[in-house]
């Protein structure tokens, strides 16, 4: 019998994988952003927990996808490292799409709309980004 193939074991696979991928992620988007995360979130920062929530769904989501769509551990870790490249450069997209202002400035300044704006921009893409996942 494939330990694999066991459904506890999957899903303990599955979710021990994406929390590692998760924290890795994050530590990416906390040296791209000019804010620290954790700190101004403790500090009470609505818009950089906002950001960084749609952060956490959009990456959760793209794995969602992937797990749906992949038997492999590897490609469904392959297919999440994608996704997580093509949502790091939507958030450089949006970064240079507004050059009336700074997004990680506003953002740190808990500019909330600009926060809430960031969080949909991540959520939405995770769901392009995620059916397109093969």
């Amino acid at each position: 019998m494939d330990f694999m193939s066991n459904a506890f074991v999957k899903t303990a696979a599955n979710y021990s994988v994406v929390v590692l991928c998760l924290v890795v992620f994050l530590a990416v988007f906390e040296l791209v952003t000019r804010y620290k995360n954790w700190v101004e979130i403790k500090n009470g920062n609505l818009s950089v927990a906002m950001a960084t929530g749609g952060k956490i769904f959009g990456i959760a989501n793209i794995f969602r996808y992937s797990i749906a769509q992949n038997d492999s551990l590897i490609t469904m870790i392959t297919w999440g490292i994608y996704g997580f490249v093509l949502l790091l450069v939507g958030y450089f997209i949006f970064e240079f799409l507004t050059p009336k202002f700074q997004i990680d400035k506003e953002i740190e300044n808990d500019n909330r709309a600009v926060g809430f704006i960031s969080m949909i921009i991540s959520i939405g893409l995770s769901f392009v980004i995620g059916e397109g996942i093969e």
